[in-house]
């Protein structure tokens, strides 16, 4: 029985739509999923990744939780996300909501206030490395000058000075981000809302509950797990501004991880807390999820 040109292009059109996500599916597949997967893999052996292959089992995991060093790590990579991702929400919503508003010449400070994301992460801890010198940078020269400090302070060098350090750099080198996701969530609210609020005479207070953050609850979920994902597992600012240090003020767990991968050579124990991390970020967005929940709202 010969099929209709109708049937035809019926299952020609049912293919179409695979055909137009094969590229992001095959780029996933080599990109995340492969190394994910060899990443587990390799985290069951004592390995260099050359001529030494040596099954070892859990020992890797096993070796991991038994030494305390680690969670040291983990608390420490909590501590940083945790200050930083609040950093973050408090300074971007605040000029999101400022942003969002209709006043003169609100779009050049938009322009101005995304600089700090759109500079590479590179470029960002040198400045602010030099910003922090404690010879020639800027900090020490107008503390001195304002007669607030009468030696020089080593920013970066000092245990107690270093880890604030560190997350006042990651604060304002993230918090567009979280102004830019907010600004549109903001935008995206319908104004008759508003209005209808006004008119049944609530406060700005049941507004913002009842409206904005119930408004926001969709784009605030994911801009929370992308913040928190980044910035847990974050490396390139801390490594260049302190590479762990002073002592273990700064040694996040993925200064942890490229030590024992690049400088030990240890890939397989590396690989290992690799995958901690990963179900660690897993749990945290599982987290989030559930807590803000619309039902919950």
């Amino acid at each position: 029985m010969k099929k209709s040109p109708f049937s035809r292009q019926f299952k020609k059109d049912a293919f179409s739509g695979y055909w137009f996500t094969l590229p992001a599916a095959i780029t996933l597949l080599v990109l995340v999923t492969y190394p994910l997967l060899y990443g587990a893999y390799i985290s069951f052996f004592d390995t260099n990744l050359i001529n030494k292959w040596d099954f070892v089992g859990l020992k890797n995991y096993t070796d991991i939780f038994s030494n305390w060093s680690f969670i040291n790590r983990i608390l420490v990579t909590l501590l940083f996300s945790l200050l930083v991702i609040v950093g973050h929400f408090v300074i971007g919503t605040g000029l999101a909501m400022v942003l969002n508003m209709k006043l003169k010449g609100i779009v050049f400070f938009r322009a101005v206030l995304i600089i700090p994301w759109l500079l590479p992460e590179v470029v960002v801890a040198l400045l602010w490395k030099w910003l922090f010198n404690p010879i020639y940078g800027l900090f020490n020269a107008v503390l001195m000058d304002l007669n607030l400090i009468t030696e020089p302070i080593t920013w970066l060098g000092n245990k107690y000075t270093a880890f604030f350090a560190v997350v006042l750099v990651c604060i304002w080198k993230g918090f567009p981000l979280v102004m830019m996701m907010m600004l549109a969530g903001l935008q995206s609210i319908s104004t008759e809302q508003f209005e209808a609020a006004q008119i049944d005479g609530a406060n700005k207070w049941q507004v913002f509950r009842y409206i904005t953050i119930p408004g926001l609850l969709p784009v605030l979920l994911v801009t929370l797990i992308l913040d928190t994902v980044w910035w847990f597992k974050h490396f390139t600012i801390i490594w260049i501004l302190t590479a762990g240090g002073p002592g273990n003020a700064t040694n996040v767990v993925s200064i942890d991880i490229f030590k024992q991968a690049f400088e030990y050579f240890e890939f397989g124990s590396a690989s290992a807390m690799a995958v901690i991390v990963f179900f660690v970020c897993f749990l945290i967005g599982f987290f989030y999820r559930r807590m803000l929940r619309d039902d919950d709202l």
